[in-house]
């Protein structure tokens, strides 16, 4: 949405009105993604995409409808394979666009939006419903009583916090940028938090577990990983990452001494609902060995983790292979 705003700007200081179309499902192959948009001036001017050309023109005729009779609509678009190839994909599928007026405040992280059902266009305003949908992490849709509600989600990048300025910081680092999370290390010992050692994170910190803390200070989109193997570090860390909102939190360590030191978490008053918050050992089962397979084996657990996904093989799973909405019954198929 950020990307349109320039041009959505400069039509409403013409005077003008803008629809906006959400792709909010997608099934088999999609050009874009759930969330992708396209905004429509009454004039007919367009930007963004919602299927890389595939279906635009429809949309916007469909958007200018909107405009005009002031009521949402949903739509369902069959890509066939001709159109898909067009657009670089093995395969057509199907995707649902809701197309809307821009409404005039909209910065939040999250919007509720009812798209299909009984009160279609309205705004949802729940806090458990938005929270829930920020530890997602994506824009998607999901059923309630009878309604299909898509969350639409304009987070930040999700912070990868880690504490030990070790081998398997640094490798974790840099495939975190690959995604384009941010990444923070921080270690209490200045000669293993250095430029040299961890070029890859964002950010390196030196400095004990709960400045560590203070200065991230960890949120819904925070994964925070210790690397210390060392009591004075990994207890205070986690004792202050089980108090925030971080969505993953994972230590390494042996299963001996994970259990040692689930036993001393207790004996400072953790509870086992938080204990079992810890991913620890951390990591997914996939014969890890050097840095680089373990920082991998930790990124998939914590990405799996945020999708809401057990982490099995694809082939034994009956779960879409990507982590997209269920499908929305569109009112209006095209």
């Amino acid at each position: 949405m950020r990307e349109l705003l320039g041009d959505i700007e400069r039509w409403r200081a013409r005077g003008e009105r803008v629809a906006i179309a959400t792709v909010v499902a997608t099934r088999r192959s999609s050009p874009r993604p759930v969330g992708s948009k396209l905004a429509v001036s009454e004039r007919g001017e367009l930007a963004g995409s919602v299927s890389g050309g595939c279906v635009e023109s429809d949309v916007v005729l469909a958007a200018q409808e909107v405009l005009a009779s002031g009521t949402p609509r949903l739509l369902t678009y069959g890509i066939t394979d001709d159109m898909a190839l067009g657009v670089g994909l093995p395969c057509g599928g199907e995707i649902d666009v809701f197309v809307e007026e821009l409404r005039e405040t909209e910065q939040a992280e999250v919007t509720l939006t009812v798209v299909a059902g009984e009160g279609v266009g309205e705004r949802l305003d729940d806090p458990e419903l938005k929270q829930e949908a920020l530890r997602r992490g994506r824009s998607h849709a999901f059923e309630l009583e009878g309604r299909t509600i898509f969350a639409d989600v304009v987070a930040p990048p999700p912070l990868l916090l880690v504490y030990g300025a070790v081998d398997t910081a640094e490798a974790l680092c840099a495939l975190a940028k690959q995604l384009g999370w941010r990444t923070l290390v921080a270690d209490a010992r200045a000669r293993f938090a250095t430029r040299e050692r961890i070029p890859s994170a964002d950010e390196l910190l030196v400095a004990w577990p709960e400045e560590a803390l203070a200065h991230a200070r960890p949120d819904l989109h925070t994964a925070v990983v210790v690397l210390t193997h060392d009591d004075k570090f990994d207890l205070p860390m986690l004792t202050g990452a089980l108090a925030s909102e971080a969505f993953y939190i994972g230590a390494l360590g042996s299963r001996r001494n994970q259990e040692r030191r689930r036993g001393l978490l207790r004996e400072q008053g953790v509870s086992e609902a938080d204990l079992e918050r810890v991913a620890g050992p951390c990591g997914l089962d996939i014969g890890a060995d050097s840095p680089a397979e373990t920082a991998l084996s930790i990124l998939a657990e914590i990405l799996a983790v945020r999708s809401g996904r057990d982490a099995g093989r694809l082939r034994d799973s009956s779960q879409r292979i990507h982590a997209e909405p269920q499908p929305v019954a569109a009112a209006n198929q095209k």
